[in-house]
């Protein structure tokens, strides 16, 4: 069932104000709070009571599972944070197995070009090693929950 494409506009600007918070979170922060992956999962729970159960809801749920699984090997080889993880897994949940890889994809290219301008920040900004945001300091990490959100926003957009 992709809730993306089916679900309200009302629905759809939660889901977009929750990703807009997890991604001004972690790019300040490099931490996601729980509440916001709970807030994306919660706002699908909705928009499947919404738009009525259907029979395909099978391929969100293992979509859901299998990238809680993969993400949880991945933020054990310190790969991905654990924000990162749950934000993600989230997310998938409003997606069917057709639209959930292609949301993958927007996803990488999305943290691709993220840590292209990240890392060509740090070059500008050298001599603030006490800049707030920790992503700009030379050693921060990238904050992959701004990928997440934007490739999520643009697959939910273009499913519209």
């Amino acid at each position: 069932m992709n809730l993306a494409a089916n679900a309200p506009y009302w629905l759809i600007g939660i889901l977009f104000t929750l990703l807009l918070l997890a991604t001004l979170e972690d790019g300040w922060r490099l931490r996601i709070s729980n509440i916001l992956p709970l807030g994306v999962a919660a706002a699908a729970i909705i928009a499947i009571l919404v738009v009525g159960l259907s029979a395909s809801i099978w391929q969100n749920a293992l979509l859901f599972a299998v990238t809680l699984l993969v993400g949880s090997l991945a933020f054990g080889a310190r790969l991905l944070g654990g924000g990162d993880v749950k934000l993600l897994a989230a997310c998938m949940i409003w997606f069917d197995l057709r639209s959930g890889w292609q949301l993958v994809v927007a996803i990488a290219i999305a943290g691709g070009l993220l840590a292209i301008v990240i890392l060509a920040a740090r070059q500008f900004t050298r001599g603030l090693r006490d800049s707030r945001w920790i992503v700009l300091r030379p050693k921060g990490g990238i904050p992959y929950g701004i990928a997440i959100g934007f490739g999520t926003a643009f697959m939910v957009a273009a499913q519209r």
